[in-house]
């Protein structure tokens, strides 16, 4: 069989060039002895690099780390038009290491024959058992506790009195695969569960026991607690501001573990800081890492975690399968599952390089 290099991008690696994330699910290569791994070092980080965990979320894949793979496994990286500076010649696909892709850019992609898949399920319960999560410690205001304990201060028990669920209103936004996973989660709990999404199936959303509204405001004015679940696109990026913001109860939670860039975080701080709303519990911000002298961090109403708090390891393994499974599928020379740009399947330049590595005579047979 013909050989297939696939890089997974650096900042998989720790400095001393060791798997940073346990479990990638490498062991999935060994029955393919075609397939050879690599790791694109050049995003690594260094031990005496200070500057790296800054730079983490705005590493790029470049032209030059595409020269010498077929496949390239991507963690944080941007794939930009500019990291087809030099052309594509070898690259056939690009794995994203979870469901989100708003760092790629799919037209390039399609551009330079490259097609580019996903895992979109495999974080679907991780993401929205963490939103529930934060719920509930919000709702027991659970760091008010923990503080109380910590400080020696029994007094002010009373101070951080919590609610419970039961009777609340849960409003989602985006009922997409995690949105709806929150809402079989939230069901037994008792909470009336609104959510707006335009795309949403109204039946599907009603064998759910969601009631969707038609509008983002009737969200915000009418949940307890609101949770982000929609995608980061140019529609959405700094959809939730001031106004909707302001619509909130003065009793009410946010909560997004979906993208910091949804949400204008000024607008959010002052919210925080002014006590529009209770508080909330963000996994995602608008610049990341979060600087550790970000107005956030000095706020006593908002839980914060660091766009990790979906990262379990049962969901990177599952997660890290689906990029092997259609990384082997690739060196067979048949398309991976879920294909993003899917237009790029029918283009010559895309045929001829899948067809390198074909063993079957239907070289675009697809896994479904």
């Amino acid at each position: 069989m013909t050989p297939f290099t696939v890089s997974y991008t650096g900042d998989y690696l720790d400095a001393e060039g060791r798997l940073a994330v346990p479990d990638i699910a490498l062991d999935l290569y060994d029955a393919h002895p075609s397939v050879r791994v690599d790791y694109l070092r050049g995003q690594s980080p260094r031990p005496d690099d200070a500057t790296y965990q800054s730079r983490l979320y705005s590493l790029e894949v470049s032209a030059t780390d595409i020269a010498d793979a077929d496949g390239i496994v991507i963690f944080r990286p941007w794939v930009k038009a500019s990291t087809f500076a030099n052309g594509a010649e070898r690259l056939t696909v690009i794995g994203r290491a979870g469901a989100g892709y708003d760092k790629i850019d799919l037209a390039a992609c399609t551009a330079n024959d490259v097609a580019v898949f996903n895992a979109p399920d495999t974080l679907t319960h991780a993401t929205a058992s963490s939103a529930f999560l934060l719920m509930i410690a919000l709702a027991k205001r659970l760091p008010q506790q923990e503080r109380i304990v910590r400080s020696g201060r029994w007094d002010q028990q009373a101070a951080a009195m919590g609610i419970d669920l039961p009777g609340k209103t849960l409003g989602i936004v985006g009922l997409g695969a995690s949105g709806r996973e929150l809402a079989r989660l939230a069901a037994p709990w008792g909470m009336r569960i609104v959510a707006f999404s335009p795309r949403a199936d109204a039946a599907e959303a009603a064998a759910l026991g969601v009631a969707l509204v038609g509008s983002l405001d009737d969200v915000f004015r009418k949940s307890d607690f609101v949770s982000l679940h929609n995608r980061l696109d140019a529609s959405t990026r700094g959809m939730i501001g001031p106004r909707e913001l302001r619509l909130m109860k003065a009793s009410a939670y946010f909560i997004n573990v979906a993208r910091g860039e949804i949400v204008d975080q000024a607008a959010l701080v002052t919210a925080l800081r002014e006590r529009w709303f209770a508080g909330a519990g963000l996994d995602v911000f608008e610049h990341e890492p979060l600087p550790a002298d970000d107005p956030l961090v000095a706020l006593d109403n908002v839980i914060l975690t660091p766009h990790w708090l979906p990262s379990t390891l049962d969901a990177a393994r599952l997660t890290m399968t689906t990029m092997a499974n259609g990384i082997i599928r690739a060196a067979e020379g048949l398309v991976p599952a879920h294909v993003l740009n899917r237009d790029v399947l029918d283009r010559p330049g895309f045929r001829a390089k899948l067809a390198r590595f074909a063993v079957t005579t239907d070289p675009l047979r697809t896994h479904r």
